[in-house]
């Protein structure tokens, strides 16, 4: 199993930027397609974006589409989510996950990192 590290979560002023590092571990990161999903006290855990291993391919959730980036560099072993005109409805807590693919339903995917979070004040 690949093991994830989040981290970049912080308190920023709604219509700000913040930008997430998902930082993987092994060799083979390259052939693993990441996501991001974030998940409120209480709620669900909703998909944001996912990235396959090459970056050719990106999706979003309409929530963020136009906000939201999602990229990677395998030379790094590394994913981000950058994240641009922050509402305070973006505040959760942000997770990494990687797979062979990445699934919408949370609970369909297997690997995850510990989150971070992303507080954004009105």
């Amino acid at each position: 199993q690949v093991q994830l590290v989040e981290s970049g979560g912080g308190l920023v002023q709604a219509g700000g930027s913040l930008r997430l590092s998902c930082a993987a571990s092994g060799r083979t990161f390259s052939s693993y397609t990441m996501g991001w999903f974030r998940q409120a006290p209480g709620k669900e855990r909703d998909f944001v974006a996912a990235i396959t291993g090459s970056g050719g391919i990106t999706n979003y959730a309409d929530s963020v589409k136009g906000r939201f980036t999602i990229s990677r560099d395998n030379a790094k072993n590394t994913a981000y989510l950058q994240m641009n005109s922050l509402k305070p409805e973006d505040t959760p807590v942000y997770y990494c996950t990687a797979g062979a693919t990445i699934d919408s339903r949370w609970y369909k995917n297997d690997n995850w990192g510990q989150g971070t979070q992303v507080t954004v004040s009105s």
